[in-house]
C-alpha cells in the first residue's frame, strides 16, 4: 500500500502518491512518513506541492553577475538574511556593482547603519567583506567567467578572495539555475543528517564535494532538481528552529509534525489518517537568500 497526500490549490485538489514509509529511497534510507518532518517523503511532498502551487523558484538576487556575487558575498555565516539583503540593496542603489570601487569606498557604505524594521543595525564584518567585494568586482571587470556549467563558474569563483565552495555554489546556482552544484549551508547539512542521506563521517570543511554528490544523488532519487530542493530545505529548516534543535538532540524515530500556523495549507495523509500542516506556498516570496 502506498502513502498519499493532497495538495489544495484553491481550485482543485491534487493527490500525490509515494512509496510506503518503510520502502527504500536509497540503500539504507527509507522514505519515512509523508507528514513527518523531515523525512525523504516529506521533502518529496514539499517539492511537488511547490511545483503545483508556486511555480518554478526564482533564485537570482541581482540583475548582473557582479550583483549576484555581491549579494552572496554579503550574506552567509553570521549574517541574518534581512541584514545581508539590506546591505546588498544599499550598494546596488548606489551603483557600486556597475563600477570598480576601492575597498575603502565599499567599507564607507557598509559602515553606515542600516534601517531594518524601524531599527538601526550595523553590518557585521564590514571591513572584511569590503576587501572581498572590491577584489571580486575588480576581477569581474577584467575577466570573463565561464558560464557553460555551474561547476565551471564555481571553479572560477573560488579563486577569488573570501569565496569558498558554498558561496561559489550559491552564485552558480542562482545565476545559472545550475543543478550540478549544491549549496551546503547549515540547514541543508542538518536536514541531511536527520534524513540520513549524508555520510556522518564526512565534514563540509574537508569533504564538500563528496557531500555535494550525496545531496545531488538524494535529489535525483526523490525526483527533485537539486536547485529547488536546497531552496525548499533552507526555507523549511530555517522556519522551524525549535523543532530542528529538538530533533538534532535525538533521532528521527517518533518525529512529530510541527504545530500548524495560521498561514499553513493543509495536507491529508492517507497513511496516517490525520491532517498535517505544510507551508504550501509560504515561500512564494522568499528570495533564498542568506543564511
Amino acid at each position: 500500500m502506498r502513502q498519499s497526500a493532497a495538495v489544495f490549490t484553491g481550485a482543485a485538489v491534487v493527490q500525490i502518491e509515494l512509496p510506503t514509509s518503510d520502502a527504500f529511497v536509497l540503500p539504507g534510507i527509507t522514505w519515512g512518513a509523508i507528514e513527518a518532518f523531515p523525512t525523504p517523503a516529506y521533502w518529496t511532498y514539499q517539492v511537488m506541492a511547490r511545483r503545483i502551487i508556486g511555480g518554478p523558484p526564482r533564485h537570482r538576487l541581482g540583475s548582473t553577475l557582479a550583483e549576484e556575487v555581491g549579494a552572496c558575498l554579503l550574506g552567509g555565516h553570521g549574517i541574518p538574511a534581512s541584514i545581508g539583503l539590506a546591505a546588498f540593496r544599499r550598494l546596488q542603489s548606489l551603483g557600486v556593482f556597475a563600477s570598480v570601487p576601492s575597498e575603502s569606498e565599499i567599507f564607507d557604505v557598509l559602515s553606515q547603519p542600516l534601517e531594518i524594521d524601524g531599527r538601526q543595525i550595523r553590518y557585521r564584518f564590514a571591513k572584511q567583506k569590503a576587501h572581498y567585494l572590491s577584489a571580486a568586482l575588480s576581477c569581474l571587470s577584467t575577466e570573463t567567467p565561464p558560464l557553460d556549467s555551474g561547476k565551471a563558474l564555481r571553479q572560477w569563483l573560488i579563486q577569488l578572495p573570501g569565496i569558498g565552495f558554498k558561496t561559489a555554489s550559491w552564485v552558480a546556482r542562482n545565476w545559472l539555475d545550475a543543478d550540478d552544484v549544491a549549496i551546503l549551508d547549515i540547514h541543508v547539512l542538518r536536514a541531511g543528517a536527520l534524513a540520513k542521506f549524508f555520510d556522518e563521517n564526512l565534514t563540509v570543511e574537508k569533504n564538500y564535494l563528496e557531500l555535494e554528490e550525496q545531496f545531488i544523488r538524494f535529489a535525483q532519487a526523490i525526483g527533485a532538481r537539486p536547485s529547488e530542493l536546497d531552496a525548499i530545505i533552507w526555507f523549511e529548516m530555517m522556519s522551524s528552529p525549535r523543532t530542528v534543535t529538538q530533533l538534532m538532540g535525538g533521532s528521527l524515530a517518533g518525529v512529530r509534525p510541527r504545530s500548524p500556523s495560521p498561514s499553513d495549507a493543509f495536507v491529508t495523509s492517507s497513511s496516517r489518517g490525520r491532517s498535517r500542516s505544510n507551508k504550501g506556498a509560504a515561500d512564494a516570496k522568499q528570495t533564498r537568500l542568506f543564511e
